[in-house]
C-alpha cells in the first residue's frame, strides 16, 4: 500500500472519531502521534522522537515543546500540539518562542486535523509568522500530498524542503489573494481591469457598475478553459491508435474458391442520438465539478430521446442527474434515495455548482470511490435537503 491509500485510510479513520475527542492528550494519543508514525517516524524511540522536549527561552528554565523529531542527536522539527478543534491562529507565539531556542529548522502547530509548517524564511533562526504550509487533512489536495511525502522519515532533506518553502509560501498567499478577488474583487481590483478597456473617468459609480461583470467574467473564463482542458485531456484519451500495416512478405495469398461467396448484406444499426453542444458542456462542467471526488473516467453520459444522463461508472442505473436542455427551460432531474427522479429547474448548466456536494452522496451511496471524504453536511443531504428544495416529484 502506498502512502497516499495509507493517507486515506488514516483520514477515513479519524474522520469517523474525530468529534468524540474533546481533550489535549486524546487529541494527541489519538490522532498526532499516529500521523508522524504514518511518516515514518519511529514515535517510540527517544533518540528519534522527543515527547516533552527542553526548550529553554531566556531566564525561563523548563519550557517545553511537546515533540522534537531528532536527527543525529539534534532537533530538526519541533511539534506543538493542541486539542482537536482549537483554532491555531492565536498559539503560534508559543511556537515562535520554542523555535529560536533550539537548532530545528522548521516547526509545526497541529490540532491532529490541521498541520501549519513553519520555518525561517524572513530571518535565520526566527521562525516566520506566516506558515509555508498549511494543511487540512479532511480537504486534502494532490499537491499538499506531494508536499507532506517530503517530511517522510526516508525522503526528508533540510535544504530540499528550505529551497521549496519561499515558493510554496507566497505562491500559497498569492492564491488566497485570487481567491478573495474572484469572490469580492476590490476597487484596485476592478481598475487594474478597467485601465486598459474604458476610456472613460473610473469614478467610484463606474467601478461598483463593473464589478458584478468582472467577477461573472473571470467565472466563466476558469469554466471554460477547464471545460477545454477537460475535452483536449478526454480527445487525446480517446483517439484509436492506428494500428501499422504487415509487412507485405507475411501477408497470406488468398485462397482460390470454386465459386465467391454470396455476400450477406450488414444489418442495419440504429444510431443513438447525438449530444448537443450544450449538452457536452454541461457534462464537461459536471466532471470540472467532480475532479476533485472520483476519477473522471468513472463519469460518462448516455443520450436519450427524452433526456440526456450522467452516468457513474456507465451503469444507466448509477444516473447521477438527468438533463432536459431547450430554449425555453432547462431542467435537472436527481435521483433521491429509492432512484426517483426529482425535478429542479436552473438558470444555466453552471448551477449544476449548486449539487456538486449532493451528487457527491449519490455517487457515494452506489458505493463509488472518494478520492477525497464527504463533507460534512452531506451523508444526509438525499433525506434532508430534497425535501426541502425539492417539493415535488417529477418521473422522467
Amino acid at each position: 500500500m502506498d502512502f497516499i491509500d495509507q493517507l486515506q485510510q488514516f483520514v477515513k479513520k479519524i474522520s469517523g472519531f474525530k468529534d468524540s475527542i474533546t481533550t489535549e492528550e486524546a487529541t494527541k494519543t489519538s490522532v498526532i502521534l499516529p500521523f508522524f508514525h504514518l511518516l515514518g517516524y519511529d514515535i517510540f524511540d527517544p533518540t528519534e522522537f522527543v515527547p516533552e522536549f527542553v526548550a529553554d527561552v531566556g531566564i525561563k528554565r523548563g519550557e517545553k515543546v511537546d515533540y522534537a523529531i531528532l536527527q543525529d542527536g539534534k532537533p530538526i522539527i519541533i511539534i506543538e500540539a493542541k486539542a482537536m478543534g482549537r483554532n491555531l491562529e492565536k498559539h503560534d507565539s508559543q511556537l515562535f518562542r520554542y523555535f529560536s531556542t533550539t537548532s530545528a529548522k522548521f516547526a509545526i502547530l497541529t490540532n491532529g486535523i490541521r498541520y501549519r509548517f513553519y520555518t525561517d524564511l524572513e530571518e535565520a533562526n526566527l521562525m516566520d509568522s506566516l506558515p509555508f504550509l498549511d494543511i487540512d487533512l479532511l480537504h486534502l489536495r494532490d499537491a499538499q500530498i506531494e508536499e507532506l511525502k517530503k517530511f517522510k522519515k526516508e525522503n526528508f532533506s533540510v535544504a530540499r524542503i528550505f529551497d521549496a518553502a519561499s515558493v510554496l509560501k507566497y505562491a500559497g498567499k498569492f492564491k488566497e489573494t485570487l481567491s478573495e478577488q474572484f469572490e469580492n474583487p476590490s476597487d484596485e481590483f476592478v481598475r487594474f481591469f478597467l485601465q486598459d478597456v474604458y476610456d472613460g473617468r473610473m469614478t467610484h459609480s463606474v467601478v461598483e457598475k463593473f464589478r458584478p461583470i468582472l467577477k461573472a467574467s473571470m467565472q466563466e473564463f476558469i469554466s471554460e478553459t477547464m471545460n477545454d482542458k477537460i475535452k483536449s485531456a478526454l480527445s487525446t484519451a480517446n483517439a484509436a491508435p492506428v494500428a501499422p500495416a504487415a509487412p507485405a512478405s507475411k501477408v497470406p495469398a488468398p485462397v482460390p474458391a470454386s465459386a465467391p461467396a454470396e455476400e450477406e448484406p450488414a444489418p442495419v444499426v440504429e444510431s443513438a442520438p447525438e449530444p448537443t453542444e450544450e449538452e457536452m458542456n454541461a457534462y464537461y462542467e459536471l466532471q470540472n465539478l467532480l475532479k476533485d471526488d472520483v476519477s473522471l473516467d468513472s463519469i460518462t453520459y448516455k443520450k436519450t430521446d427524452s433526456y440526456f444522463a450522467i452516468l457513474y461508472q456507465n451503469n444507466t442505473r448509477k444516473w447521477l442527474c438527468r438533463l432536459v436542455l431547450s430554449d425555453n427551460q432547462k431542467l435537472v432531474y436527481l435521483p433521491d434515495a429509492d432512484k426517483n427522479p426529482i425535478r429542479r429547474q436552473v438558470a444555466n448548466i453552471y448551477e449544476l455548482a449548486s449539487y456538486r456536494r449532493y451528487i457527491t452522496s449519490v455517487i457515494a451511496r452506489y458505493g463509488g470511490t472518494l478520492l477525497r471524504p464527504l463533507e460534512r453536511e452531506d451523508p444526509p443531504i438525499y433525506q434532508i435537503i430534497l425535501k426541502r428544495r425539492f417539493p415535488k416529484k417529477q418521473r422522467v
